[in-house]
Formats: C-alpha cells, structure tokens, sequence
C-alpha cells in the first residue's frame, strides 16, 4: 500500500510539472485535462508527443547524436561524403569530402580531391585553396603550402582569414625560412583570437635562441588568459597548458 501509494504519488508529481511545462511553453489546453484525469498515462502520453520530438529536433541534441554515431563508427560521415563525391561530384559535394579526408589525416587523398574541386568557376577559390594549402602542409610539402596561399592571395586580396595567416607563417617555418616566419607570427599573433598563434611565436623565438622574448610573449598570453573571460581560458586549455610549460623550461 505504501508502494502504491508512492507511486501515485511520483505520477502527480510529475503530472504537475508536466501541466507547468503545458502553460508556460503555450501548449494545448486539453493537455491540462489529461494530465489531471489521468496523472500516470497522460505524463507518457505528454512527453512521447511534446517533449521527445523537441529533444531530437534541437540542434544540440543533433550534434550531440553526430558524436555519438562518430565515436560508433568513425568513418561514417567519410563514406557519406565520399558517396556524395561520387555520385554527385559538384563542388560542395567534393569539398566536404576533402575536408573529410584530411580531418582522418588522409592529408595526400585530400589534397588529389580539393584539385580536382578547385576547376572552371572555381579555380581560384580561396575556401578551396585554403583547404588545399592545410592539406599539402598536413602532408609535409610546406612549399607547396606556402605558394598555394601566395596564390590565393594574389587571386584574392580582399580575402581575410586569421587560420590562413597562422598556417602560412607554420608554412615558412617548415621551409626553414626562420625570419620570415617570425615576421609573420609576429603579425598574426597581434590579433589572432586564440593563444596558439603567439604559442608558436614564442617557441620559434625560444628556438632560435631569443629566450627573453619568447618569456615576455609567454607572459603577455598568459596574463591576458587570467583576466579574460571563463569561455575563453576553457575553449583555449590546451594551448594556455602548453605555453605554462613553455614558459617553466625557460
């Protein structure tokens, strides 16, 4: 008796707080009545039609279930783009597997598929040249990096892009072109919005032996990271860990 009686009591309960959630987000009314009449039934009845639906038409809970599927699967999202390629085989299609490839660091595949993409109307791209210069660097050819995004910039002078300036000074640096690369690092880095563009810059000054300055670059990241927002010191972990040790081996 008691059992039951607890459990007609959870069921009001939630009743309750169902018949809240009907009011305040502007539900049908004869929901109210159903909750009432039918405490236990009516809550399934409730969540299965106005809650659960919700739930899985929300963007979180999209993104939420894409990780899920990728941990499950990891190629999954490969072959789909990869099937787009194939059968549809227009830019958009080609792009996202590319961007797909390199994201399995199949840098050498992805940088055959944004050529293929980057043709006719698109040639000169930046997005796609972009993507092929990331490519040819995550495959080591920092040459071919650096010309592509020379190239992109002389077909496209208005094109902007933080992550690009980043990954043409890297691309320098790669070539053993030390001052070059730290002309850019020092350009990049003075707004670049998170910590690793002046990480980088103080390890190449550490590098080549300018302890002092790559301390004080250190320094300024890590000061401006304990007054910054909480967002940014967590969306940034990783890098503000990396510059503390950085800073400790000097």
């Amino acid at each position: 008796m008691g059992l039951l009686g607890g459990s007609l009591g959870l069921s009001t309960i939630i009743a309750v707080v169902l018949i809240v959630h009907c009011i305040r987000t502007g539900r049908n009314f004869l929901w109210v009545w159903v909750l009432l009449a039918l405490p236990f039934l009516g809550s399934i009845a409730y969540a299965a039609v106005e809650i659960v639906p919700g739930l899985f038409n929300s963007s979180r809970t999209r993104r939420a279930v894409r990780g899920v599927g990728r941990a499950l699967d990891p190629g999954q999202d490969l072959r789909r783009y990869q099937d787009e390629a194939r059968h549809i085989g227009d830019v958009a299609s080609l792009q996202r597997y590319a961007d797909e490839l390199l994201r399995h660091q199949r840098a050498a595949e992805a940088v055959a598929i944004y050529r293929q993409a980057l043709s006719g109307l698109y040639e000169h791209d930046p997005n796609l040249m972009l993507g092929l210069a990331r490519a040819q660097f995550a495959n080591n050819a920092f040459s071919d990096a650096r010309a592509t995004l020379d190239a992109l910039i002389a077909h496209n002078p208005a094109f902007k892009s933080p992550d690009g300036h980043l990954l043409y000074a890297r691309a320098l640096e790669g070539e053993g072109n030390q001052q070059k690369a730290l002309e850019e690092y020092a350009a990049v880095a003075s707004y670049f919005s998170g910590a690793e563009a002046k990480l980088r810059y103080a390890h190449l000054l550490r590098a080549i032996g300018r302890t002092e300055d790559a301390r004080r670059v250190l320094k300024e990241l890590l000061e401006h990271a304990r007054i910054a927002p909480r967002y940014y010191r967590k969306m940034q972990q990783q890098w503000l860990a990396d510059a503390e040790r950085e800073l400790a081996a000097l």
